[in-house]
């Protein structure tokens, strides 16, 4: 195993190691893990096992291998839901990923609950996930559409305006400014303004990163993806609780939701099945599971520490760049491992792409979050996002290749 010198004189792990895509190319830096992270080699031996030993369709077949494939999805449940200390692993439906989570959200619960007059409450902030299928319903509704602002260091303002609330609906963390949003306070003075508020949290940026206990939190809704925690793409969660998930009405209709079909009329099993038309992606699911036991392994509380050290060590670099300009907090303590920013006359897209050609991959462009950058007064902005496999030597070759494009750009 190798050991490395980190921030403080203390010594951890290199988890590199763990992840092949860094073992073909030893001077790739990726700082991107915001829009996917990587894949380590458990997770990677998860999906080949799946398909080389018991490839077969769940909850269907009897023979050995089809009952395997279905024990195996429903541990990475009851897996999923002791992550996150959900009551029931039938809270936990399986879904392709966190914009679908909460397309799901909208549709089955919200749509049936909201009328003319009420209010629908989300934030500037939001990823366009967890916007536009809030003010579509809203138009559809004709309800009230009331986005809450921020305040000019990233943070909420959450107000008065929740009052008429059918539904408040937001982000855990910022995927722009990296805003860790005290999501058990908000919720707490949400529910103490609006008693019959339901709360929808988006924790695709928290989960990978941080402890969630959506028990702790009293989320009435919690939408995240797998992709984003070292599982495969095309695989998320919604969170329910159970006695919100047993009012709603299936999102889509097919096979493995039924209890009975006739030529008059359909009954929908029980939850979560009625959630789950079709065949899953199986394969993701149990990515799923490997990732999460990846995860336990290294330890969340370990992710998040190795984080604040190169967030630290990150914005103390850049200040060195004159014309750098950072978005969101400037207290460490409450910003995940995300840092957008801009350079002075020249496009994000520019810098992105130059440090694309010298093997630094990060995110340039509105991040899906249109309405927060024109908050911010820019068009774009570069974002640099960390994970448990980035250390103190990638942020330096991200500083001196921001150097030279800034180089590039003045005197090419």
């Amino acid at each position: 195993m190798r050991i490395k010198k980190t921030l403080g004189g203390k010594y951890m792990r290199s988890y590199k190691n763990d992840f092949p895509i860094f073992q073909k190319n030893k001077k790739f830096v990726y700082l991107d893990s915001a829009a996917t992270s990587q894949k380590p080699k458990i997770v990677l031996d998860a999906i080949q096992e799946y398909y080389a030993t018991y490839n077969a369709n769940v909850r269907r077949g009897l023979y050995p291998i089809a009952e395997k494939a279905t024990k195996k999805v429903e541990k990475v449940r009851e897996q999923v839901a002791r992550f996150i200390n959900a009551k029931d692993p039938s809270e936990i439906i399986f879904v392709r990923n966190a914009t679908e989570a909460i397309n799901l959200a909208a549709y089955s619960f919200a749509s049936h609950n909201i009328a003319k007059g009420d209010s629908v409450v989300t934030t500037i902030m939001e990823h366009h996930s967890n916007f536009v299928p809030w003010q579509q319903l809203a138009i559809q509704k004709n309800a009230d559409f009331v986005v809450l602002d921020i305040s000019e260091d990233g943070f909420l303002d959450l107000d008065l305006k929740i009052k008429k609330a059918k539904i408040l609906t937001l982000t855990h963390v910022s995927n722009v400014l990296g805003t860790i949003n005290q999501i058990k306070d908000i919720i707490k003075q949400a529910k103490a303004i609006n008693p019959q508020i339901k709360v929808l949290v988006d924790a695709a940026q928290s989960i990978p990163h941080m402890k969630v206990d959506v028990q702790n939190l009293d989320c009435d809704f919690l939408a995240f993806s797998g992709h984003k925690m070292m599982a495969a793409t095309g695989i998320g969660v919604l969170y329910g609780k159970r006695e919100l998930l047993k009012q709603m009405r299936p999102f889509l209709y097919g096979g493995e939701m039924i209890k009975e079909v006739s030529i008059a009329k359909t009954t929908f099993t029980d939850i979560p099945y009625k959630f789950e038309a079709g065949t899953p992606d199986i394969a993701g699911i149990v990515s799923f599971g490997a990732a999460i036991e990846y995860l336990k392994s290294t330890g969340i509380e370990t992710i998040q520490k190795h984080e604040n050290r190169l967030i630290a060590y990150s914005l103390s670099r850049m200040k060195e760049i004159e014309g750098l300009t950072i978005y969101g907090p400037k207290d460490i303590e409450k910003r995940s491992g995300v840092v957008s920013f801009n350079l002075n006359g020249i496009h994000a897209h520019d810098v992105a792409q130059v440090l694309g050609d010298m093997d630094i991959c990060i995110r340039s462009g509105h991040h899906c979050a249109m309405p927060l950058h024109k908050r911010l007064g820019i068009t774009a902005s570069a974002r640099v996002s960390f994970y448990i496999y980035n250390n103190e030597e990638d942020v330096d070759k991200l500083i001196e290749s921001i150097k030279k494009v800034k180089k590039i750009f003045k005197y090419g």
